[in-house]
């Protein structure tokens, strides 16, 4: 599997005991494809991640986004970045076409938005997000083979370049929980104004 590195650091590797392959984890912010065996994780809350997949070339890749659109014109750090939607969709699509896929055989698996904390009925970014990848791959002819988005509950996504197939894990939130305390970071970062076909689904341990 090829290895992409984003925002100064490659999504890290590990060997996942459930699936028993070699996998990929992507943070928010980042992205990876590849072809051949093993798998691409993530773990979703109000973020969205979209699964494209060439079913000709078997080439598969996932990105990992947190706020809708792109970024407003400003000479900051983070204003290219694939944090944002509309550059997390477009440096993923270049890099599977890197590796070999055909644009026009691109189908999509798109997964998150949830809204996972409470109170912030104003910021629903989650919605946000989700709005935004359908119309993204809309307006670029990408077909959606599947898709889980909105909803209150986490998702774990573990995504098969080889065969294009998507598990999905929704999970019980924990209060305080690592992912709450992301999504309470970002939040923030937004009110400082800075900033296959088929889904196999399975029950996350109680």
């Amino acid at each position: 599997m090829g290895n992409i590195p984003m925002e100064g650091a490659a999504p890290a590797r590990y060997f996942d005991r459930e699936f028993r392959v070699e996998s990929v984890k992507v943070l928010p912010g980042q992205y990876y494809a590849a072809a051949g065996a093993g798998s691409i994780s993530t773990v979703l809350g109000s973020c969205v991640s979209s699964c494209l997949w060439d079913p000709v070339g078997r080439i598969g890749g996932m990105n990992h986004f947190m706020l809708p659109g792109e970024p407003a014109p400003a000479p900051l750090p983070w204003a290219v970045s694939a944090r944002f939607g509309i550059y997390a969709m477009e440096v993923l699509i270049n890099e599977m076409i890197r590796l070999g896929a055909d644009r026009s055989r691109l189908v999509a698996k798109v997964f998150g938005g949830a809204r996972v904390l409470q109170g912030f009925e104003t910021i629903d970014v989650g919605s946000k997000n989700s709005a935004f990848v359908l119309n993204f791959l809309r307006e670029e002819g990408i077909r959606i083979a599947a898709q889980d988005l909105l909803g209150v509950a986490p998702r774990k996504l573990h995504f098969f370049p080889e065969t294009g197939k998507v598990q999905m894990k929704k999970l019980h939130m924990q209060p305080d929980d690592a992912l709450q305390r992301q999504e309470r970071e970002y939040r923030s970062r937004l009110d400082s104004g800075s900033g296959g076909g088929e889904i196999e689904m399975f029950r996350a341990p109680r």
